[in-house]
């Protein structure tokens, strides 16, 4: 090539280049306003101060503080056979997939071409008025180009495709998170249905105690019809609560299999044999704001999706001003029959620029991806306040539940002792056999709604843990 024809080609290539150095769009950062940042979105819980649970901070893998190999293991086959999770894992690889396809966009493209034909070519197209013959005519060529990125829409991009591949691994740190917790609670389900079965049985035996009593005092002439009809009554009726308990068992059984990638047949019954429900055996330890809004995934995807929205601006930004990519091509071009003959040989080197002149559409893409940006800003301080909120009123409620179980206790204590001493004072003969019954019912009552504040303060902790975000964290 002549010097005077590669000078203004250098030059050209050298503006591009210089050119290159600016990035339209914003560079994203967390606004200063963010929800994320205020001074009350860090403090301590309100709803902490109370001392029901331990500000310490919550461990990775939460559910170990139940202390429950069973528990742990259920789990862990969960973790690993999850449906929600495959498809999570899924949705990961495809994200990844994504930016290695945009970073591809920085490499030089190649391509080939290799074409045989029989034409015949227009004469007047190379300024001849005679017709031409009917030839073979063939073309192998190697093109490759190059895009400069002069207005950082590359950039962009590869902004875009790596927040958006965070966000994805925040979604399935969420589903991790929700996993988790729906495994737990149908564990917690099926404990807590056999713990109340045992209470409704040994309930049964005191009913079938107090009937066998109220008929020898009958026999004995110390009673009378009615008081065996009562005792009757109250047998038959603790004996139609228990396949309640049993239908409830099975319901968390199912639920469990699902959640473990299992049909109902392939979960061994003999996996899950809790008798009792799991307790912790020290204060919840809940941390602060700052560690919640660090530690919740869905947090952390609502802002990387805010990164994502933002870099797009710089993308459709990009789009108004020309595009200049470095091209190059070699070849053999004209007869079948003479190719590889200096006549048919052909290369060309140089910038192409294209461009498109903006429109009102083009402008409204953009504007558009200024909105989307404000929106996802808006949706990321909304889950930094629910957030927030879940968490306080998971705490409110575990609180209060914890008082109320406190007083059930007590209430039963109460109802315990009435129970024995209206026996000894119905044995002695100094009360009727209908006070005894009614303690009696009144302790079977007091038995079965503990049972049930019990299992709803355990499903309480469960829900606690799940507004803390925890359990997807690796050790």
């Amino acid at each position: 090539m002549k010097p005077a024809v590669l000078r203004p080609l250098l030059l050209a290539v050298a503006a591009a280049l210089v050119a290159g150095c600016t990035t339209v769009g914003p560079n994203y950062q967390v606004p200063a306003d963010a929800a994320v940042k205020r001074p009350a979105a860090q403090a301590s819980f309100q709803q902490a101060q109370a001392g029901t649970v331990s500000l310490d901070p919550l461990p990775p893998q939460w559910w170990r503080l139940y202390r429950s190999a069973e528990l742990d293991a259920l789990v862990a086959q969960a973790l690993q056979a999850n449906t929600s999770l495959r498809a999570a894992e899924a949705h990961l690889r495809r994200a990844a997939a994504l930016v290695t396809q945009v970073d591809a966009e920085r490499n030089v493209h190649v391509g080939t071409v290799a074409a045989v034909k029989r034409a015949r070519e227009s004469g007047e197209a190379y300024l001849l008025s005679e017709q031409l013959p009917v030839a073979n005519e063939g073309e192998l060529a190697l093109h490759a180009s190059y895009q400069l990125d002069l207005w950082g829409q590359l950039k962009r991009g590869e902004e875009a495709a790596e927040a958006n591949l965070q966000a994805v691994e925040a979604a399935q740190d969420v589903a991790r998170v929700s996993v988790v917790a729906q495994t737990v609670q149908a564990y917690l389900q099926v404990c807590h249905a056999q713990t109340e079965k045992a209470v409704a049985e040994r309930s049964l035996l005191l009913a079938q105690r107090t009937l066998t009593l109220a008929r020898r005092m009958d026999d004995a002439g110390r009673g009378d019809d009615s008081s065996v009809l009562r005792a009757e009554g109250l047998l038959e009726a603790q004996r139609a609560g228990l396949p309640r308990f049993d239908a409830e068992r099975e319901a968390g059984f199912y639920r469990l299999a699902a959640l473990l990638g299992r049909t109902p047949q392939e979960l061994d019954p003999a996996s899950v044999r809790c008798a009792v429900l799991p307790e912790l055996i020290a204060p919840l330890p809940v941390g602060d704001g700052t560690a919640l809004l660090k530690r919740r995934p869905d947090v952390r995807q609502a802002e990387r999706q805010a990164a994502v929205a933002s870099a797009r601006i710089g993308v459709a930004t990009a789009s108004l001003y020309p595009s200049i990519s470095i091209g190059a091509s070699a070849g053999l071009v004209g007869i079948a029959e003479h190719l590889g003959q200096p006549a048919t040989q052909t290369f060309g080197i140089g910038p192409l620029l294209s461009w498109t002149i903006p429109d009102q559409g083009a402008k409204a893409r953009v504007k558009m991806a200024e909105a989307d940006s404000q929106a996802a800003l808006a949706q990321f301080d909304g889950v930094v306040l629910q957030a927030l909120a879940e968490t306080e009123t998971a705490l409110s409620r575990y609180r209060r539940d914890l008082e109320r179980r406190d007083a059930q206790r007590i209430a039963r204590d109460k109802a315990a002792e009435l129970a024995a001493e209206q026996k000894r004072y119905f044995e002695a003969g100094r009360r009727p056999y209908a006070s005894s019954l009614d303690a009696q019912r009144t302790l079977i009552g007091a038995d079965v709604t503990l049972a049930s504040t019990d299992a709803e303060l355990a499903q309480d902790q469960v829900r606690l843990f799940l507004a803390l975000g925890g359990g997807w964290e690796q050790q």
